[in-house]
C-alpha cells in the first residue's frame, strides 16, 4: 500500500472544473478548454505523498520550468498559454499556476540519460543494458555514457512505480512514427539543457519529460528540469563509483530511511511528517538549484 498519506481535498473554484490530484499538482480546465496546472508544495518520495509540505515548492518548480521552456523554446514548443492567475482564484496559487494548453498526452515518460544511476543502474548492473540498450562494461554509479540514451517508461498512478521499458515498446504503443519524434526531441532537449546546466558547475545526470499533440504536432508539457523530474549534481564534486550529492529530495529520502525516522519502507505504514531541519534543507537545496541554473536570486 502507498500513495496519498493524507489525499488532500480539492479547491473548488468559480469556472474551473478539477480534473486530477497527483503527486504535486492540481489540474483543473477552465471554461474555455484550456488545463490549469497548479504545483503545490507536495513532496513524494518511496511512492508516498508525504504528510509534510516543502514551502515554497510549487513556486519553486513553476518558475524554474518557465526559465526552461524559454531556453528550449526553438528546440520544443511548450503548451504554456498564460501565467496569469485565473478569476477567482486563491491568492496562494499566485506564482504556482499556470494556463496551458490541453493536449492528447503520449502515456510515455521521456527519459534521457547520460550518466549511469537509479533503475538504469540497477539494470545494468544485472543485463549490461538499460531498456534494451546494450552499454559498455566497467561502468560505475555515476558514469558518464559514451553518449545519452533515450530509456522511455510507463507512467504510473499515484503510489505506483514507473516501469522501464525499450523502445520497441514504445513504437508498439504509440506507433513507429510517434515513438521516433520522441526519442529525437527527447535527446535533443536533454542535449541542450545538458550543456546549459554544465555551464553553471551541475551536471545533469538524467531527466524525464512528458509530451502532448495540439494541431501542429508535437508539444512538451508539464514540468521540465526540475529537481523533481531531473537528477542534478554539482560538477565539482562529481566522482564515480559512489552515490553523488545531489540538488533535490535527497535529505528526505536519507531521513526516512534513518533510525530516527522509526519507519520501515518495507512495511504498509504510511511514512511519519518531516522534522522542520528536513524541511528546511531541502527547501534550501531547491532554492539553491533554481538560483544556479537560472543566474536569478529567489527572493
Amino acid at each position: 500500500m502507498s500513495g496519498f498519506v493524507e489525499k488532500p481535498e480539492p479547491l473548488q473554484v468559480p469556472g474551473l472544473v478539477h480534473l486530477h490530484t497527483g503527486k504535486v499538482r492540481d489540474l483543473y480546465q477552465n471554461e474555455a478548454g484550456d488545463l490549469v496546472m497548479v504545483a503545490s508544495d507536495r513532496i513524494s518520495a518511496y511512492d508516498w505523498v508525504l504528510p509534510t509540505e516543502i514551502p515554497d515548492k510549487g513556486r519553486v518548480l513553476t518558475r524554474l520550468s518557465l526559465w526552461w521552456f524559454e531556453q528550449l523554446a526553438d528546440l520544443a514548443p511548450n503548451h504554456v498559454l498564460s501565467t496569469e492567475l485565473p478569476p477567482g482564484a486563491p491568492a496562494d496559487w499566485a506564482g504556482r499556476a499556470l494556463v496551458c494548453k490541453s493536449l492528447r498526452m503520449v502515456p510515455v515518460e521521456c527519459v534521457a540519460r547520460g550518466y549511469l544511476t537509479g533503475s538504469g543502474l540497477a539494470e545494468y548492473e544485472e543485463t549490461r543494458t538499460v531498456c534494451g540498450l546494450a552499454l559498455p562494461e566497467g561502468l560505475v554509479d555515476g558514469s558518464e555514457l559514451p553518449a545519452p540514451i533515450f530509456t522511455p517508461a510507463t507512467k504510473a498512478e499515484v503510489g505506483e512505480h514507473d516501469e522501464n521499458v525499450s523502445y520497441e515498446e514504445v513504437a508498439r504503443q504509440v506507433g513507429t512514427e510517434t515513438a521516433a519524434a520522441l526519442r529525437q526531441a527527447t535527446l535533443a532537449v536533454y542535449s541542450r539543457a545538458r550543456d546549459i546546466a554544465r555551464e553553471r558547475g551541475i551536471v545533469l545526470a538524467d531527466t524525464k519529460f512528458e509530451f502532448g499533440f495540439d494541431e501542429d504536432g508535437l508539444v512538451l508539457a508539464d514540468e521540465v528540469l526540475t529537481p523533481d523530474s531531473s537528477r542534478f549534481w554539482p560538477a565539482d564534486q562529481w566522482q564515480p563509483g559512489r552515490a553523488q550529492p545531489s540538488y533535490d529530495k535527497q535529505f528526505v529520502r536519507d531521513w526516512l530511511t534513518s533510525a530516527e525516522s522509526g519507519w520501515d519502507r518495507r512495511s504498509e505504514q504510511p511514512p511519519p511528517p518531516l522534522p522542520q531541519q528536513v524541511v528546511d534543507a531541502t527547501r534550501a537545496k531547491y532554492v539553491e538549484a533554481y538560483e544556479l541554473l537560472t543566474g536569478q536570486s529567489w527572493s
